[in-house]
């Protein structure tokens, strides 16, 4: 089977490193089989290669850093399926959508397990083959439960974390332990409406749209970079059962559109914001 690659590349804008990245490329005897291009107005400049054919990746990589300007970020890729844990707490939409699409191979990851502070979703899970591990976190501190779901995680050692509507605020601390890896998902109304009820709140302002962000977790609550965002029309007809629905909906389309960016290597971080290629 073809070996297919993916390189990433940003850093400070030069004139011809597209010219000089496709030289190096055909010189090692690799087809680009895409490639995408972005110079902001800062002029620095994002690439994403994607290529194919028999290489030594190392030596690839190490021919590209000595050829190329220096301050450039260089990554290759193999062109492959993630490893995911995801965690959950009640909720099963989300998780529901990902396991379909799992099932059907329309993912573009493994998930290697599933872990929750409750057991209410475990009999889903179950259905589709997958580990599922109930980690309470009752009688413990956060810090304490979050050590006994790292335990767990170092068993695994998954690329990504996607949070599918777990509702636990996770620690700093936690967090670096997976930099840029941790993906969320939650209802649009944030920092609108906050707290227990968001589409009764909603509803009571009567809001003309609802929607979904899926983003990158960082030490900010619900403040990490975005990666996907929709929005839908609603009015005075909807109940704010019929809003949670919809928003629902929108959650889990919204997420997995995320996710397809972020496991194709498609999505760059620079300055809290996000470069899609």
């Amino acid at each position: 089977m073809i070996q297919k690659h993916i390189l990433l590349m940003d850093g400070p804008d030069h004139k011809g490193l597209i010219y000089q990245v496709t030289r190096i490329l055909f010189t090692h005897n690799q087809n680009i089989i895409r490639n995408d291009e972005y110079v902001s107005p800062s002029r620095y400049f994002f690439m994403r290669t994607e290529f194919e054919g028999e290489t030594d990746v190392n030596e690839l990589l190490k021919t590209l850093q000595n050829e190329l300007p220096a301050g450039l970020n260089l990554r290759i890729n193999p062109k492959k399926k993630k490893d995911i844990v995801i965690l959950v707490t009640k909720e099963h939409h989300c998780l529901g959508e990902l396991l379909i699409r799992y099932a059907f191979d329309e993912l573009d990851a493994n998930i290697l397990a599933v872990v929750s502070n409750y057991n209410k979703l475990q009999p889903l899970v179950g259905k589709f083959g997958i580990p599922f591990h109930f980690i309470s976190h009752e009688d413990r501190s956060r810090e304490e439960h979050e050590e006994a779901i790292l335990r767990t995680l170092d068993v695994y050692r998954p690329e990504y974390l996607v949070l599918a509507k777990y509702m636990r605020i996770i620690t700093p601390e936690f967090v670096d332990h997976f930099p840029n890896k941790i993906i969320n998902i939650h209802h649009s109304f944030l920092p609108a409406f906050i707290g227990a009820n968001p589409y009764k709140q909603a509803y009571e302002r009567g809001v003309k749209i609802i929607g979904a962000t899926a983003h990158f977790v960082n030490s900010d609550l619900d403040e990490g970079p975005i990666i996907a965002q929709d929005v839908k029309s609603v009015d005075h007809r909807q109940t704010s059962s019929d809003m949670a629905t919809l928003g629902r909906d929108t959650e889990k389309a919204v997420l997995s559109k995320a996710l397809k960016l972020v496991f194709n290597d498609r999505v760059f971080i620079h300055n809290n914001r996000t470069i899609i290629l």
